[in-house]
């Protein structure tokens, strides 16, 4: 046969394909859930334990939007996932393991679990050192997609908001990075925020200041190319702003909410108890099966006898495994509402502000309320505001306008009633003095701390306050030297003459170390010695003038 033949008869046999793909009539390998009916169309998996698995998982994933958030919650409730065995001896076998994050993301994506058929999703491409390639193509170039041929286990716009929401969280690491799904951390806008400046999404730094305090950066450009910071905004006030809107416009529907809640919580219980039962109960039967059939076998055939026998008791182990452990997960997991729980939600409902502002609701759940909300916020900031453009579910849109958070040293910064009074004070006291009198007042400095001299000693060389010396020296103060050159005595006289009283002296600093009054007309004058008796010398010195001195008896 020549190759021209072979080619030809390759392209009928392609257009054949292609023709009943496009008719959605090409048998095709099924996903599990799916199977196909001895007449030839598609039906679900008559296994019920089956069907649940999968309506389970497609519930979750509209519950917690994210796939990897729907792999943990199976493995937190200990539901295993079923899957095909595609290979091997026991191919076509039906399995059970735990439920893995690339397995929940290929349901999500397989238009089948909408009821549609679709054919050619990907194209294989050949290197020219052979290698296949394949690469998946926009759903426009698909050969086929006709939805509504046969049973689903979610409708199509279902499906179709599943790949939105899924299309949302992989934007975290696509080329636009404009939107993430809700992770860890106080900051309630996270994924949310775009830059006026040149469009791309900031991401979340926190910096700890007591608290995790949010602060919003755009940095793609700036690590790509080397240049500065488009924006970096704070975002503590930006949340508490947004956070207000949102409990302005919740609050009507907390009731609604409330029992939309309570019946979830218990749907949930009673879907997960319902799953792991069915794991005993499949159990229970592979072991009455392998019983029955110990049971036909003849005894005198030790050969297949002591076989059955050894599958049986593997199966009792399995079965006595799966309700041990069914048991205990019931009683970890299985807590149905009482009236006292259905009360309390209740009664959250009519203060949603309360279960907003609750420390025991997490953050991830309060960015999920605001993504209902919001679309995203495009965030502008200039010298003395932050603007916040807000475009809300439905098209609207809502612009916040908030002052620019002082930065940590102006929250540090005293009070300038403090500063004004250390001023006055420092006319007449010295700096240890001035911070007990400001403490008794019930004074505290920029950081909240009780004052001591050093505070009052910082507060005066940072705000630039004349020192007590110069004030006194501008007064016509005498310092030690010039006011004993003055008086013609020593210093150690001068000392003597003001712990005497003869001289008036200010303390200038926490020393004592003092400037002195200019003694004026009646200055005391130093005593010359003319024969007095030893003990007026060495008497105590009341009072001296230029022409007496009078000595204690």
């Amino acid at each position: 046969m020549s190759e021209a033949e072979l080619h030809v008869l390759r392209a009928r046999l392609r257009g054949g394909i292609l023709s009943k793909a496009r008719r959605g009539e090409l048998w095709s390998p099924l996903p599990i859930g799916l199977v196909y009916h001895p007449d030839g169309h598609v039906i679900l998996d008559p296994d019920a334990q089956v069907q649940e698995s999968l309506r389970h998982l497609f519930r979750t994933f509209r519950r917690t939007g994210s796939a990897r958030a729907t792999m943990k919650a199976f493995r937190a409730e200990g539901i295993r996932f079923p899957h095909r065995i595609r290979a091997g001896i026991h191919k076509g076998d039906l399995a059970w393991s735990e439920l893995t994050h690339w397995r929940a993301l290929w349901i999500l994506h397989n238009p089948r679990y909408a009821g549609a058929f679709f054919f050619g999703r990907s194209r294989q491409r050949r290197h020219p050192e052979g290698r296949a390639r394949f690469e998946k193509l926009p759903r426009d170039e698909w050969i086929a997609l006709l939805p509504g041929t046969h049973p689903g286990y979610i409708c199509w716009e279902e499906f179709e908001e599943n790949q939105r929401r899924l299309q949302e969280n992989s934007a975290a690491q696509g080329g636009e990075r404009r939107r993430s799904p809700p992770r860890e951390g106080p900051a309630l806008l996270q994924g949310l925020v775009v830059c006026s400046r040149c469009g791309d999404r900031m991401t979340v730094r926190y910096r700890d200041r007591g608290t995790r305090c949010p602060e919003y950066v755009c940095q793609r450009r700036s690590i790509e190319q080397g240049i500065s910071l488009c924006e970096r905004i704070p975002g503590a006030a930006l949340d508490a702003a947004v956070g207000q809107i949102l409990l302005d416009r919740v609050t009507p529907f907390t009731l609604e909410v409330a029992l939309h809640v309570e019946r979830e919580i218990q749907a949930r219980l009673d879907e997960a108890d319902r799953l792991r039962r069915q794991h005993v109960e499949r159990a229970r039967y592979e072991a009455e099966v392998a019983r029955r059939r110990y049971m036909k076998v003849d005894p005198d055939n030790r050969l297949v006898a002591d076989e059955l026998e050894r599958e049986w008791n593997q199966k009792l182990r399995v079965f006595t495994e799966s309700h041990e452990q069914y048991e205990k997960q019931k009683k970890a997991h299985y807590l149905p509402c009482d009236e006292e729980q259905r009360r309390k939600i209740m009664a959250l409902a009519t203060d949603f502000p309360r279960l907003w502002r609750d420390p025991a609701t997490s953050d991830r759940d309060r960015k999920r309320a605001v993504r209902l909300l919001i679309e995203d916020v495009t965030l502008a900031r200039d010298e003395t505001e932050i603007a916040a453009h807000l475009r809300l579910r439905g098209g609207t849109t809502q612009t916040l306008r908030l002052p620019l958070p002082r930065p940590a040293w102006a929250l540090r910064k005293t009070n300038p009633e403090v500063v004004a009074e250390v001023d006055r004070l420092l006319d007449h006291h010295t700096p240890i003095e001035i911070a007990r009198i400001l403490d008794e007042r019930g004074f505290r400095s920029g950081e909240g701390q009780r004052f001591h001299r050093m505070i009052v000693w910082r507060i005066q060389k940072d705000y630039d306050l004349e020192s007590r010396y110069d004030r006194l020296r501008e007064a016509g103060m005498l310092t030690l030297e010039e006011i004993a050159q003055q008086l013609g005595i020593g210093t150690s006289s001068v000392k003597v003459w003001r712990r005497h009283g003869l001289l008036r002296a200010h303390a200038y600093n926490d020393k004592r170390e003092c400037l002195y009054e200019p003694p004026g007309g009646e200055a005391p004058v130093k005593y010359k010695w003319k024969g007095l008796s030893s003990r007026k010398a060495k008497g105590k010195v009341v009072s001296q003038t230029k022409d007496e001195v009078q000595y204690e008896a």
